[in-house]
């Protein structure tokens, strides 16, 4: 269940901070709408990384789409990896 609070309640950040874990961000609403998250820093930093992925994957897709595709032969020869 997502641990929602109303931003006023910063006024006492620690017992809020207290509540913040990996996997449960605390959700702050403003005028009862959802207005920040606060998130655990190795939940932020994984969904950094993974953005980062999916930006390379996609660059990678479109470079072949456009520029065609290598053989799987090709990257081997490439990578220098012997075939056994």
């Amino acid at each position: 269940m997502p641990n929602i609070k109303p931003i006023s309640d910063l006024r006492n950040y620690t017992e809020v901070l207290r509540d913040v874990a990996a996997g449960a961000p605390v959700f702050l609403t403003k005028n009862g709408r959802g207005k920040y998250a606060i998130v655990d820093i190795h939940d932020y930093e994984k969904t950094q990384a993974t953005i980062k992925l999916m930006n390379e994957l996609a660059k990678g897709r479109k470079s072949g789409e456009e520029k065609g595709w290598l053989t799987l032969e090709t990257v081997e020869k490439h990578m220098g990896i012997i075939d056994e």
